[in-house]
């Protein structure tokens, strides 16, 4: 299935104006002093939550600051699909795949302890165990520990771009070998690609995968000052991906690439 891309005017007020002041709107909103005693909550995109207030991921969640770009497409699906979410975070993605009744199963790629913790729980609040694995560990070309840098206000904006001692912790990296082996079954996969400036590796493995041809499309981050967009999309388009709808503006946007 394809999506019509949006026309330039439609992606400069969605996906630039209107995120752009739901953000500066999610900001002041949390910043107020509200009681929040509930310990589960549920996110504008129609899945339960545990409540994390303190992190700035998970407000965006809360209040379906990231658009309807991605989980418009996963709702729209309607063939059997696997979904694979590397850089799962909380799980919001794999929740809503596992919504859609013809989503067979969901991979979750999680490597920071704390946010594991809230992706299973998260998994456990929408009772989809069934469907979602969450797997507590990053994906790269080999297996192998690493240094991933942390923040704990931002959960999103964990990286093993630059790993500090301090902010850090020691992470499990999965090789493309090993994904493989959980990849089971025919159905075409859909991959979310959300690892803050590992998208260039992580889609070099997944073009190493026994599972390539599986996959009909990649949702992948881009930040124009570590991502290599040209280099990806050449990669891509070498194994037969021939669609690339760009979601945003400016130096950070999204790309759905599709066969």
């Amino acid at each position: 299935m394809s999506i019509a891309a949006p026309s330039p005017l439609a992606n400069f007020l969605d996906y630039g104006v209107k995120k752009t002041l739901h953000k500066a709107w999610v900001h002041l909103l949390t910043a107020l002093p509200l009681a929040r005693s509930e310990p589960v909550v549920w996110s504008r995109y129609g899945v339960r939550m545990r409540a994390n207030w303190h992190d700035r991921t998970f407000q965006y969640c809360r209040y379906a600051t990231y658009g309807r770009a991605l989980s418009g497409y996963i709702a729209a699906q309607d063939r059997p699909f696997a979904f694979v979410d590397i850089g799962a975070n909380q799980g919001l993605y794999s929740l809503l795949a596992a919504r859609n009744p013809h989503c067979a199963a969901a991979i979750a790629f999680e490597p920071v302890a704390a946010t594991f913790a809230l992706l299973r729980d998260n998994i456990a609040l929408n009772g989809a165990a069934a469907t979602i694995r969450p797997v507590h560990a990053a994906v790269s070309l080999h297996s192998g520990m690493a240094r991933i840098a942390t923040d704990g206000a931002h959960s999103g904006v964990a990286s093993l771009r630059e790993a500090a001692a301090d902010g850090s912790e020691e992470i499990r990296i999965l090789g493309i070998s090993g994904v493989d082996t959980l990849l089971e079954g025919d159905a075409p996969l859909i991959v979310k690609v959300d690892v803050e400036g590992h998208e260039e590796t992580v889609i070099e493995a997944l073009m190493a995968s026994a599972h390539r041809n599986r996959i009909a499309a990649i949702f992948y981050e881009v930040d124009a000052r570590w991502t290599d967009a040209d280099a990806i999309e050449a990669r891509l388009r070498s194994c037969g991906f021939a669609r690339f709808t760009r979601h945003g503006i400016g130096r950070h946007y999204d790309i759905l690439a599709s066969r």
